[in-house]
């Protein structure tokens, strides 16, 4: 995957399309490829499984009310077997409490159908921009978090248990508060800096919640990332 100097955009990213309906399969396969993306389809959770035995995709396009296991499950599972790449989930029930939902299962995005394939292209390309490392010019250091070392540019955090990915929304999330340390966040704010303010400061509080998991000791005692009540959020990095 790289990233075209020109306009920012990702340039041979492989995506995982995964949705039950074959026209809408065919549809995002070629309008994707058009777009210079590379493109995997599967018809199911079982079928998506199998291709992620033997490739990783760069993010994936999952649909969620697939007969069987569904895209909610499915990505639930994921994110527990350490799956960190984008997934954006696509379902007819667009309301906000549903893209919530989607949130707390760990997906990166939401998109309602129906949808236009240019929005979908655009997160997309959000979505890979934020997951990819910094450009150089990004002098965002490795922050410690008590035993625990984030490393921005490869979106690692390292400990005493080993070392994990983090997913793309940690990722802008954390890097987000750690280039203002102790210095309070609004939602509000936040949402902008992560390109959620079409879902709201709700999903702001979905991804702190995710982040805490990560990061906290006790994430219902939080030391490292605070809540300000009726402010926002605060990063207080250190040992």
């Amino acid at each position: 995957m790289g990233l075209d100097g020109r306009d920012g955009s990702v340039v041979g990213a492989h995506i995982l399309v995964v949705d039950d309906d074959p026209r809408l399969r065919r549809l995002l396969q070629r309008y994707l490829t058009e777009h210079g993306f590379r493109i995997s389809a599967a018809a199911s959770a079982a079928e998506a499984r199998q291709v992620l035995g033997f490739m990783q995709p760069d993010a994936m396009v999952l649909d969620v009310t697939m007969p069987g296991e569904n895209g909610l499950a499915l990505t639930r599972a994921l994110r527990q077997e350490g799956q960190d790449l984008p997934i954006l989930l696509l379902t007819a029930r667009g309301e906000p409490e549903d893209r919530i939902t989607g949130l707390e299962a760990g997906a990166d995005d939401y998109l309602g159908k129906p949808f236009e394939p240019r929005e979908l292209l655009l997160r997309l390309k959000a979505h890979l921009r934020r997951f990819a490392p910094p450009a150089p010019s990004d002098n965002l250091r490795v922050v410690r978090l008590g035993g625990l070392e984030f490393d921005p540019a490869r979106g690692l955090l390292s400990g005493p248990e080993g070392s994990v990915h983090l997913t793309g929304g940690e990722v802008a999330l954390l890097s987000a508060l750690a280039r203002r340390p102790n210095e309070v966040l609004g939602r509000d704010e936040i949402a902008r800096l992560l390109d959620m303010e079409e879902i709201g400061e709700r999903a702001v509080d979905v991804q702190v919640t995710r982040l805490r998991r990560r990061i906290e000791p006790d994430p219902r005692e939080p030391r490292f990332l605070q809540t300000v009540r009726g402010k926002g959020y605060v990063l207080k990095p250190g040992m």
